[in-house]
């Protein structure tokens, strides 16, 4: 490409896709090596509250702003007894998890996860074990969590300190059913029958919850998309949400290809959008189900045997990603495609939240934010109201998986109560800087409010403790605004952040 190509992007406020559910800028945590002990719970830690919290683990997540949190898994979910991480800490039992073969000590569970998502004033997801659990475990836990105290199990909760109902509203029915590395693994039939069940008792407690069911763990996996099909055929009128789960890697080195993988995220997109279209056609159902990409992220480097197994100790150190520049890049895109397909994904859940595949990283004395922190923070904050249909005009480059690629990544949000739209582009290009010519084509700013930048010439450039500002965002000039346009340079290996406010 040469440094004259230029780019055209038409920003047009009639052209909306859908609201954009707050719910696409969530987390998950999981009882997995350091998420929660040594992450967000950390008694020995001088950064510890009168809980044990992480007071700047907790300040770190209220920055990014999370709308909710899955907990407390993940594989964990399929082995856990949630009777165990509730009460009296000193009776409560350790336990094997043979999810991470690590040593549970259950000083962290479902009251003090509540007690944490109100100190960052998030929405609790909570998922009920369908591997080794039954139907009625789960809706015990439910009646645990949201009855009112005159019942065994919401007398229990009182018991514990919590009078009043928790009132969570997110359940997942079990986590990634069908794979056979999950503990209690099921076929796609047998998995919707019984989540069918757990459905009905769940929602006899409390028929306002909103229950999520487990999709395929992954596209590749053989099974995919008719476990889907099947699972949903079966639940489709007793669900609200579908789950997808992705993460995506760069095995191959091939930084091209890898950027070019927000076309994989589409396609997946694609695919379950259609079978839940297909399945409520089936089913001549009125209802709607929409997805719930409840984990997803970067994770390549840190997947080595250990990288999976405690060795039969507590807080063992598994899968410490460490990301760089074009996982950033990925991450942007990712949710970008969020953006762009928010017609049908409802709910986003980053998996997770701190040292385990995370953009946060934690030491007993220190944190660090990793350069994947910063798209999502940027989203989160910025990104409201509605998705924009954005038309993109751009020069395309090659790649090795996808042939033919655009080099701009790109899209928007508009929220017609407050006036405020922003921007979000990735340059995919290795090497060259991007002329791109902004046009707002109904309601235009008078100014740029502001513009926030990511870039850099290495694309394996990563923070550390030593540098942790090596890639983050930076507050450039905004470009003046004439007529309804603008222009603006998007150097190489960027992702850029345009505010503004529309009259």
């Amino acid at each position: 490409m040469s440094q004259s190509s230029k780019a055209q992007i038409y920003i047009d406020t009639n052209r909306t896709i859908s609201s954009i559910s707050p719910l696409v800028f969530s987390g998950f945590l999981e009882h997995m090596g350091r998420a929660i002990y040594e992450g967000i719970y950390d008694p020995a830690s001088p950064h510890a509250d009168a809980n044990g919290l992480r007071t700047d683990v907790l300040a770190a997540l209220r920055e990014i702003n999370y709308r909710s949190i899955r907990y407390p898994g993940g594989n964990f979910l399929s082995g856990y007894r949630w009777l165990d991480g509730v009460g009296p800490k000193d009776q409560r039992p350790r336990r094997r998890d043979l999810a991470w073969q690590s040593l549970e000590t259950n000083q962290f569970g479902t009251n003090e996860f509540i007690d944490f998502c109100k100190q960052i004033k998030t929405e609790p997801m909570l998922g009920v074990n369908l591997g080794t659990g039954t139907i009625q475990e789960a809706a015990d836990l439910v009646e645990y969590c949201n009855a009112p105290a005159d019942t065994k199990f919401a007398q229990l909760r009182a018991e514990h300190g919590y009078p009043e109902p928790h009132n969570v509203k997110y359940w997942c029915l079990g986590n990634e059913m069908d794979g056979p590395w999950q503990i209690g693994h099921l076929e796609a039939r047998e998995y919707g029958l019984k989540a069918h069940e757990a459905a009905k008792m769940m929602r006899w407690h409390d028929p306002s919850i909103q229950l999520i069911l487990c999709g395929s763990s992954n596209s590749i996996m053989p099974t995919y998309p008719d476990w889907d099909r099947t699972a949903l055929e079966i639940c489709y009128d007793a669900v609200d949400y579908h789950s997808m789960h992705y993460y995506a890697n760069n095995r191959d080195n091939d930084t091209s290809s890898y950027l070019g993988l927000a076309a994989e995220f589409e396609s997946f997109v694609d695919t379950l959008s259609g079978t839940l279209r297909y399945v409520k056609a089936k089913r001549r159902s009125k209802h709607d189900v929409y997805l719930s990409w409840d984990e997803w992220n970067v994770w390549y480097k840190a997947t080595t045997p250990t990288d999976f197994r405690g060795e039969w100790t507590e807080a063992p150190h598994l899968s410490e990603e460490v990301y760089n520049l074009e996982d950033a890049l990925v991450v942007a895109q990712w949710m970008n495609v969020f953006l762009r397909r928010a017609d049908v994904i409802k709910i986003a859940c980053v998996a997770q939240s701190v040292n385990v595949i995370s953009p946060l990283h934690t030491t007993r004395d220190g944190i660090l934010k990793h350069s994947t922190y910063y798209p999502i923070m940027l989203f989160s904050q910025l990104a409201s109201g509605a998705a924009l249909d954005v038309a993109v005009k751009s020069p395309r480059y090659e790649t090795a998986k996808f042939g033919d690629m655009p080099l701009l990544d790109v899209s928007a949000s508009y929220d017609e109560g407050t006036g405020k739209s922003a921007l979000f582009i990735v340059n995919r290009s290795q090497t060259d800087s991007l002329p791109a010519e902004l046009n707002w084509q109904s309601r235009a700013p008078q100014t740029i409010s502001a513009v926030y930048q990511m870039s850099g010439t290495d694309p394996k450039a990563f923070n550390s403790f030593e540098n942790p500002n090596n890639i983050v965002p930076v507050r450039i000039a905004p470009p003046v605004v004439q007529n309804g346009c603008a222009e603006l340079l998007l150097p190489p290996l960027s992702f850029t952040v345009i505010e503004t406010e529309l009259v």
